[in-house]
């Protein structure tokens, strides 16, 4: 008689449930309230009977709307806006992590240099830093150091074609968050690459080099293929932290660049939070990172499923 299969214990089960509901219970919590009006959410009685509607959907993309809304004077939520600066910042610091990280952990695995294993040990202490201790300095030098002076060439320049006071700063720029976003990640994508590159076999290298490929060719066609799962869950990491990281964008945006989650802390007031908007607006937020998990997960298990045969 074949051996029944051990059951698990109930309290197994019941952990397993928990766990769940801790998890998806925010989420669709947040997706039932966004078609709430803000009266059936502050009362809470209205649980799952309520009526649906879209009127918070509409408050938040009234800027992007082809129609105007009748229950809204005055569009002061611009969605459209922010949600561009979060996917031109999220995209462009995670397109120039990759670049710079794979690079960086190429380098420190094939070549051998003075303090390579010192780099290579302190590259993750780096990335331990909380990004509040940098909030301060990082805000001092965007403000004042790293501008250009009027009174230079660059800066009249600027003035002289574009107006504005002539002198040009990082702080408010979208160049200035996408900088400190590449530096605050990069620690972490060098460490979890050389893991990576690690089990790349310097036999395939060499057989290029035989073939009469250059460096560069030997690294995007031969090592790049290799490691796509590792440039994935790097991708996924680095897109995420910069799309939903609050604390420095709100500190060096300014009315033109700042990004969503800057949008929804604004839109609470000590007299009035409108509910609704917000959490149809955390929905919105949480589409991007979404699709984008999706997309870079299927390279994941390309990359993991390459070298299976047939048996």
């Amino acid at each position: 008689m074949a051996d029944q299969e051990k059951k698990q214990h109930p309290a197994f089960y019941a952990l397993l449930v928990l766990l769940i509901m801790m998890s998806v219970g925010p989420i669709a919590l947040m997706f039932v309230n966004s078609f709430k009006l803000d009266v059936d959410i502050i009362s809470g009685t209205s649980g799952l009977l309520f009526l649906p509607t879209i009127q918070n959907y509409e408050t938040a993309l009234c800027d992007v709307l082809p129609y105007e809304l009748d229950h809204l004077d005055f569009c002061s939520l611009k969605f459209g806006g922010s949600f561009i600066n979060s996917l031109i910042i999220a995209l462009v610091s995670t397109v120039l992590t990759l670049i710079i990280g794979c690079m960086a952990a190429y380098a420190l695995v094939r070549f051998r240099f003075m303090g390579r294993d010192t780099v290579s040990g302190t590259t993750l202490m780096v990335r331990m830093v909380p990004p509040a201790v940098l909030l301060v300095p990082v805000f001092g030098l965007w403000n004042n150091e790293f501008c250009l002076d009027k009174e230079g060439w660059l800066g009249g320049l600027i003035r002289d074609n574009f107006g504005g006071r002539g002198d040009v700063c990082l702080a408010g720029t979208h160049s200035g968050i996408i900088l400190i976003y590449v530096a605050m990640n990069l620690p972490f994508v060098i460490w979890i690459l050389q893991s990576f590159i690690v089990q790349v076999p310097r036999q395939l290298e060499e057989a290029a080099r035989m073939d009469g490929a250059g460096p560069f060719q030997v690294f995007f066609k031969v090592v790049l293929p290799l490691i796509k799962p590792g440039l994935a869950a790097a991708a996924i990491f680095t897109f995420r932290i910069a799309w939903n990281e609050y604390l420095l964008a709100s500190a060096l945006s300014d009315r033109d660049t700042k990004t969503v989650p800057i949008l929804i802390v604004n839109n609470m007031s000590e007299f009035n939070v409108e509910w609704g908007v917000i959490m149809a607006t955390g929905v919105l937020l949480a589409i991007p990172p979404i699709i984008f998990t999706l997309f870079a997960s299927r390279q994941i298990i390309t990359g993991m499923t390459a070298g299976a045969v047939k048996g």
